[in-house]
């Protein structure tokens, strides 16, 4: 991996990350048409730049993280977190036999995105407008809809914990935010546990990979976390559905004219 290819990377996962659109689809996609080989150190350099988006989050909503007199926003987040850890452990080989069929994740975009094209119709009559307002048990049960994107790699993490938090009669910026919230533990865990994993491939060229890439996500991610609520708010999620079914057309597609989509 060259420092050009790690820049669009980072682009990609800054857009996506937050958004209902599957940065694991975008990261196969743009792999495959760039012709990246998916060695050791691309595999943990797509997860690591997690970082620097979870660190996006952290900076737009300083108030709320550093608001140590606020336990039960932490109690919230920490029993929220519980199901995705938990069941990202005894999955584990499933996830990682799925990641590697593009056929599935591309499945899984467009039966996501018919999904997203009619959940403006089901989740009506919101009430819960702040994260004040949720509680614990409300808060679990988001953290089980954000297991179904550990089981279905490509449903997108946003997405699941989204429209779980709809289900729930959260509005769509309420969601949305706590979506942002809840990704700052489980993508600490999932980041911290590959670091932990690869950390024998971490040599001074790869390091200044992995410092080019968390600072370009961030950034990225600043601009998409700051857009995506007010767009959300004003368009919903028509946009995102069609958006996901063109994106599970072009993988497949991808794949069975003979590019090597390695999303492992």
């Amino acid at each position: 991996m060259n420092y050009f290819e790690a820049i669009i990377l980072a682009i990609i996962e800054g857009l996506t990350e937050f958004l209902p659109v599957s940065s694991t689809g975008h990261m196969a996609i743009t792999s495959a048409l760039m012709g990246i080989g998916k060695d050791d150190f691309v595999k943990l350099f797509e997860v690591a730049i997690q970082l620097g988006a979870i660190l996006a989050v952290v900076v737009l909503y300083w108030k709320k993280f550093f608001n140590f007199s606020d336990w039960k926003f932490y109690l919230k987040l920490i029993i929220a977190v519980i199901p995705a850890l938990v069941f990202g452990f005894l999955l584990n080989d499933f996830i990682d036999n799925t990641l590697g069929n593009p056929i599935f994740i591309s499945a899984v975009l467009l039966v996501g995105g018919v999904i997203l094209l009619l959940v403006d119709k089901w989740f009506k009559n919101a009430t819960i407008d702040s994260e004040k307002e949720i509680t614990n048990a409300t808060a679990l049960k988001i953290g089980f809809f954000q297991v179904l994107a550990i089981a279905f790699p490509g449903l997108s993490r946003s997405a699941a914990t989204i429209l779980g938090g709809m289900s729930q009669k959260l509005t769509k910026s309420a969601a949305a935010e706590f979506s942002f919230f809840l990704a700052v533990p489980t993508m600490c865990a999932a980041t911290g546990y590959k670091l932990l994993k690869g950390y024998h491939l971490l040599n001074t060229e790869n390091i200044k990979l992995l410092l080019v890439g968390n600072v370009v996500a961030f950034i990225v991610a600043i601009i998409a976390i700051k857009s995506f609520i007010g767009f959300l708010t004003k368009h919903g999620f028509k946009v995102f559905g069609y958006y996901r079914i063109a994106l599970g057309i072009i993988i497949m597609a991808l794949f069975l004219s003979g590019y090597h989509i390695d999303i492992n």
